[in-house]
């Protein structure tokens, strides 16, 4: 896993020097950034209790329904991409709150698929 990095930035190009003030891991530096980096999309922390398509599918097989108590580990469903069965296992144990697809609905990737209590 990655560590997770402090990066703040503020615009302080009307000061006529033309640089911009990067923070990161507690350092400030004076730098030019891009319009492109400033307007990126900030970093957001996959929730644990969703599960969510990997790759574009077809849903196969759906072993879970809603209030299931499930496994670590336990097989949730079988998502079928380029003519290969990919195996969706349990993340945690725990409850399932909603199972919001069913046998052969296409999905695409980022699709919430199973979320938990």
């Amino acid at each position: 896993m990655s560590e997770e990095k402090n990066i703040q930035v503020e615009d302080t190009a009307n000061e006529n020097d033309g640089f911009d003030s990067l923070e990161l891991d507690d350092f400030s530096y004076q730098t030019t950034l891009t319009g492109k980096f400033k307007n990126r999309k900030p970093y957001v922390a996959a929730d644990p209790k969703k599960v969510i398509a990997f790759i574009p599918g077809k849903i196969k097989k759906v072993n879970i329904k809603k209030k299931s108590k499930v496994k670590e580990g336990e097989i949730l469903l079988i998502l079928e991409a380029m003519k290969m069965n990919n195996i969706i296992f349990s993340p945690m144990k725990g409850v399932i709150k909603e199972v919001y697809v069913t046998p052969g609905v296409s999905v695409a990737k980022g699709t919430l698929l199973v979320e938990f209590k």
